[in-house]
């Protein structure tokens, strides 16, 4: 699963590695420990282009009666989007690439919460794939704004990081970026077949995964000692 991310990338460096423009009113502070609900860093497609915008992290269907949903649809398993009532609409043209530079998975021991950290180790951003909804809420509860909502899509760890987890967040190659984020695109079977699978050993030789701080155990620290290495344990991962 994914469950904590980290985006620490400046707004500029995001426009030139992902190919989008940067709005000139919107600033991107740096984000240490990013947890379920809070705002997340997306792009969308629209008019044949990539364009950012914030979500909340966590998905709320149309049809839902109140925003409770979100804090447990943080994740949607890749073999079920397709059926599943609060993805199946979203899956065949609400989807989107949310923005991170590493993300969080635990030791399985859970007496300690020892957090390992999984990032390039260049800190290169990198972007899950996602899915994303507007919700409206009922009028009782209506303040007279939309919540914009995502969740990130996940499958089936490899061998490199099943002994932390059996599923992991699926991460697209550049190259399969805009096949995901066009609406228009026809052929989902292929999408689906092509690009929600787990990585080849290969794609995460790229990723470097490193013991941290239990400090990101806690939502409410999100500083760079989140992702400072914890020398005492490293040798036992």
């Amino acid at each position: 699963m994914c469950g904590r991310f980290t985006l620490k990338t400046s707004l500029n460096t995001l426009g030139e590695h992902f190919l989008f423009d940067v709005p000139a009113d919107i600033t991107l502070a740096p984000k240490y420990n990013i947890a379920p609900t809070h705002s997340i860093a997306t792009l969308l497609w629209n008019g044949g282009r990539r364009h950012y915008g914030r979500m909340h992290w966590g998905l709320i269907p149309r049809w839902a009666k109140d925003n409770s949903m979100a804090g447990k649809m943080i994740n949607a398993r890749s073999e079920t989007i397709r059926e599943k009532p609060s993805f199946r609409e979203a899956f065949k043209s609400q989807r989107c690439l949310i923005l991170a530079d590493g993300y969080y998975e635990w030791k399985p021991d859970k007496s300690s919460r020892q957090p390992v950290y999984i990032h390039h180790p260049d800190h290169q951003p990198f972007a899950f794939a996602g899915l994303w909804e507007i919700w409206t809420p009922p009028q009782q509860h209506s303040d007279g704004q939309v919540w914009w909502t995502a969740t990130i899509i996940t499958t089936d760890a490899n061998e490199i990081t099943s002994n932390l987890h059996h599923r992991m967040p699926v991460i697209l190659d550049p190259e399969n970026y805009d096949s995901w984020l066009n609406p228009n695109t026809d052929n989902l079977d292929a999408l689906h077949e092509s690009l929600i699978q787990p990585p080849q050993q290969n794609q995460m030789d790229k990723f470097k995964m490193t013991t941290v701080s239990t400090r990101v155990n806690s939502v409410k620290n999100d500083d760079p000692e989140c992702i400072k290495p914890d020398t005492i344990q490293q040798g036992l991962f």
